[in-house]
């Protein structure tokens, strides 16, 4: 068989959109980084390009959707029609632009890309899983064709050692199995607490907490709620909770119990925010007590803004916190135990200054956006010389 022919360094990324989202997020800071670096990279969008498109076009990126080229955007990402167009497009756009790498992101561009990717003849070809597996016990047939896939591709990239171990579970060969974790900004520029607590109405004697998750059952917000109920007693001091993240349709549920619970007044809904990095600088410490996680970047961006942690421990939540050091590690599903670690830290805030500190040290030490692109670009680098060479 004769070898395909490398297309100098063009990285095509196949996603859902550029909206608003942990991946879209990642993507944002990763690939303007790798543009930057010499690779000629093209997204391709199996949805809306999203919010964020314009953006990255600004910086030199190419940006193409399926919907943009031509779907209705009424048309459901499940309807067969929309499916085989979207496969049609992606097809059709590889075999004009011939990338040297497609990088699939998300299970949905995964079945889809990859599939077009291997009749492309695409050199080298990378899956990027960002959550646990659950989704599978759901789309049994999913599983077995994203197993199936998993043979087919150059590399699988986890983004904790969670998401390692699952693919593993799968069959994948470790040999192909790379485990990069997130990487965020670090800006040495904080947001002014004082001004955006008067904001939030929150005076500086008052011991704050945020979680920054969408109001999604998965999330925990009502085991965070029950254990806020179960301490409130035992704190001697003004407290609240801000919870940020748009609503799923569970506000209602949460507000009626933290009403039955007596803390109505010490839990503030802020809804889906951009200026995340202001609220946290309002903050004392952070949670998030969800019951899965592939890798959070909000736990990233918290330790950053020098916040001590509450996390359950599931997925690559323990791979940010180290227990004890930058934050409090904790069973999921357990009200209790949540409720212990806020007290905790509420009562030491020399405890709270110390995990604070330390975990801002270890994610610019392990957790930083150019380390980040640096492991992406060795792995494609790697990749593409074994192609020209094997």
């Amino acid at each position: 068989m004769v070898k395909p022919m490398l297309r100098d360094r063009r990285l095509l990324v196949v996603t859902e959109s550029l909206g608003i989202g942990g991946t879209e997020s990642h993507l944002r800071r990763l690939l303007p980084r790798l543009s930057a670096s010499g690779w000629d990279v093209a997204i391709f969008c199996l949805s809306t390009r999203g919010a964020h498109a314009d953006e990255l076009e600004s910086k030199g990126l190419e940006v193409h959707s399926t919907r943009k080229l031509s779907i209705a955007n009424s048309l459901s990402r499940r309807n067969p029609v929309f499916l085989s167009r979207a496969a049609g497009n992606l097809f059709s756009f590889m075999r004009r632009w011939k990338p040297a790498i497609a990088h699939f992101y998300l299970p949905g561009p995964y079945m889809i890309g990859a599939p077009m990717a291997i009749f492309d003849r695409t050199p080298v070809k990378i899956m990027s899983r960002r959550s646990l597996s659950n989704y599978q016990q759901r789309w049994p047939t999913v599983a077995f064709f994203e197993q199936k896939l998993h043979e087919r591709m150059d590399a699988l990239i986890g983004n904790s050692r969670a998401v390692v171990g699952e693919l593993l579970k799968e069959g994948a060969p470790e040999r192909k199995i790379r485990l990069i974790y997130n990487g965020i900004e670090l800006s040495e520029r904080h947001a002014d607490r004082g001004e955006t607590r008067r904001e939030l109405g929150l005076d500086e004697q008052t011991l704050v907490g945020v979680m920054v998750a969408n109001l999604i059952r998965y999330k925990g917000h009502r085991d965070l709620i029950g254990g806020l109920a179960k301490m409130a007693g035992q704190l001697n001091m003004p407290w609240r909770v801000l919870f940020v993240g748009r609503d799923e349709g569970l506000r209602s549920k949460l507000e009626g119990l933290a009403r039955i619970g007596g803390i109505a007044d010490n839990i503030q809904f802020l809804g889906e925010r951009s200026d995340v990095p202001r609220v946290l600088a309002a903050a004392d410490f952070g949670l998030l007590v969800s019951h899965e996680e592939g890798f959070s970047n909000v736990i990233l961006e918290s330790m950053a803004a020098a916040l001590p942690m509450i996390v359950t421990d599931v997925g690559g939540n323990p791979d940010a916190v180290e227990n004890e050091k930058t934050g409090l590690v904790i069973p999921a599903h357990d009200p209790d135990a949540i409720g212990e670690a806020v007290l905790q830290l509420a009562r030491d805030p020399e405890l709270r200054n110390r995990f604070g500190a330390a975990g801002r040290n270890r994610v610019s030490q392990k957790f930083s956006m150019d380390r980040c692109a640096k492991a992406h670009a060795e792995l494609y680098e790697e990749l593409l010389a074994k192609a020209e060479h094997g």
